[in-house]
């Protein structure tokens, strides 16, 4: 699995808000990663904010639309899982990059909760759902946490 290895983050959000940008296919594992992206900021005392976008293809504009607006820590989450055409590969790739561009364009911390499985049952493993081994809706918001108090700590 995965998650062997992971990192024990105990972060302090007092201050901050996170933006959470969420697309909208996969109802049940979406609500799994979107709670714990939501349970992982009131732990760490962070205001927070969801924004629903249609599919994952729309997280790195959004994200760029609020690193412009100032945004200090923003999650991206959404579902991408394999199918029997290229469009796994396309849309997983167009949106790592973008995220990544907006976080490095705009020096702000983006959270990465965007799960590319091969299958749903992968997928709904990473979730943060009742029997799920990883949560990793929570674990992008508290790395956009982390690496948002370490940036303000820069100058």
């Amino acid at each position: 699995m995965s998650g062997r290895g992971a990192p024990d983050l105990r972060v302090d959000g007092t201050g901050l808000t996170v933006e959470i940008v969420a697309s909208s296919w996969h109802d049940e594992v979406m609500d799994g990663l979107i709670a714990g992206a939501i349970e992982a900021c009131e732990e760490a005392g962070a205001d927070h904010r969801l924004i629903r976008v249609p599919g994952c293809f729309e997280l790195p504009i959004v994200a760029e639309a609020l690193a412009r607006g100032g945004a200090s820590a923003i999650v991206a989450l959404g579902v991408v899982i394999r199918g029997g055409t290229p469009h796994f590969e396309y849309v997983s790739g167009a949106v790592t990059r973008g995220l990544g561009d907006v976080a490095r364009s705009h020096a702000v911390a983006v959270g990465f909760g965007v799960l590319t499985c091969d299958t749903e049952e992968q997928a709904r493993d990473r979730a943060g759902l009742p029997g799920s081994s990883e949560s990793k809706g929570r674990e992008a918001a508290e790395a956009a946490i982390d690496v948002a108090t370490t940036l303000s700590t820069l100058g």
